[in-house]
């Protein structure tokens, strides 16, 4: 996907920020693998890797990044730059952050789940479960499906474009209710006829987040932990609701507006919503990548679903699916994933057919050169992926 969608989130359709930050990085290496038979095959070699989370935490660079592999080896984390500022402290390997738009993952894995259980029709227009709310300047529910919502096909306008960062720091701990967002992408003009094209809209998973609630009569953020989270044994994985702080161990979130840093790791994250407010690790998205894409989640129809996807008209030719992304690897195949980026962090995560999976994440949001360090962190995590070590074809 275009790396102008990281603004997710665009969080805030914040424009353009310029300004630099020098911050010293240090770089560390964490082999987490299984076992200690020394006929092991040595490591993959992750030296490009390590290079390029330099450059992301160079001169006006992230103050730190986090990369972490999870491969037939087991887990290797890379860190590079700090976790503050102020403190110098290094990014911890087990670090808790917000994902952003990596949430349409689960929200979509939901909704599929919800489709399978037949309390839900991709192709039915999202006016039966969701009657009245889309209306007006062109915008209509009667006109628009639950598929379309989930590809970005809808043609609604994306609320974040009409949000902008200074709005946002005035109150950050704010509460911001899902019908509000809606209401501000629906007072302008749908973007094109439903189904007709592709744009990234974070007003569709808004959407979503309140179709799950009128399905189930329970917030998506309570379905997401019932059907995903407390399955799969995602300790360090939250759908935060109005709480602004991130629990545990966490590396500050810094925002760049005027060209100076300031911290933005506080911020109430209804902000964003089903669209993208949930805090994770590197290690519980690398384990939901894998059951997402290889079946731990969803029934063969609604895996194949979710991974028939819509040109995106990027020049790297990803396409999208029903919140997943697949795009091609330098070393032949692909992987599926998706970014994120919302105040304080921008994230990117992949996984392919075969096991291995990674997971980067940065601590600036924007600021600097989000367009160059969203092409950094995916050619990371290109290279992580086709250094790692696939799992053994089962018998």
């Amino acid at each position: 996907m275009r790396s102008a969608k990281l603004l997710e989130d665009k969080m805030l359709g914040f424009g353009k920020v310029f300004g630099s930050v020098c911050v010293a990085a240090a770089l560390t290496l964490c082999a987490c693998g299984t076992g200690s038979d020394v006929s092991t095959p040595a490591p993959p070699d992750y030296t490009d890797v390590r290079t390029i989370l330099q450059r992301l935490t160079g001169a006006g660079g992230a103050p730190g990044v986090l990369l972490a592999v999870r491969d037939a080896r087991g887990r290797t984390v890379l860190t590079s730059g700090v976790a503050n500022i102020e403190t110098h402290a290094p990014i911890a390997g087990d670090s808790r952050f917000r994902i952003g738009s990596m949430t349409k993952m689960f929200v979509a894995t939901v909704v599929l789940q919800l489709v399978a259980e037949r309390r839900v029709v991709l192709d039915a227009p999202v006016e039966q479960y969701l009657p009245g709310v889309i209306s007006g300047n062109g915008n209509d529910g009667r006109d628009i499906t639950v598929r379309q919502l989930l590809q970005h096909t809808s043609g609604l306008p994306d609320y974040l474009e009409y949000l902008s960062l200074g709005e946002v720091l005035t109150d950050p701990v704010a509460h911001h209710d899902p019908l509000e967002l809606v209401q501000i992408a629906l007072a302008h003009p749908r973007l094109f006829a439903p189904g007709t094209g592709w744009q990234y809209s974070s007003t569709n998973y808004v959407l979503a987040g309140m179709l799950i609630e009128q399905v189930t009569d329970r917030p998506y953020e309570q379905e997401i932990e019932q059907r995903v989270i407390g399955p799969l044994g995602l300790h360090d994985t939250f759908v935060p609701g109005d709480e602004s702080a991130i629990p545990g161990t966490h590396p500050q979130g810094y925002a760049e507006p005027e060209g100076s840093l300031i911290d933005t790791t506080e911020v109430n994250p209804s902000i964003a919503g089903a669209s993208g407010a949930m805090i994770s690790s590197a290690a519980d998205l690398d384990r939901f990548l894998d059951a997402l894409v290889n079946g731990g989640l969803l029934r063969p129809s609604e895996l194949q679903a979710m991974m028939t996807t819509h040109p995106t008209g990027s020049s790297s030719g990803s396409t999208y699916g029903l919140g997943l992304e697949s795009s091609s690897l330098p070393c032949g195949g692909v992987y599926w994933g998706h970014d994120g980026g919302i105040l304080g962090f921008q994230t990117l995560g992949g996984v392919t057919t075969d096991g291995r999976s990674v997971t980067v994440m940065a601590n600036l949001y924007p600021g600097g050169s989000d367009a160059q360090a969203g092409a950094d962190m995916r050619t990371a995590l290109t290279t992580a992926l086709c250094a790692s070590t696939p799992s053994k074809p089962k018998p």
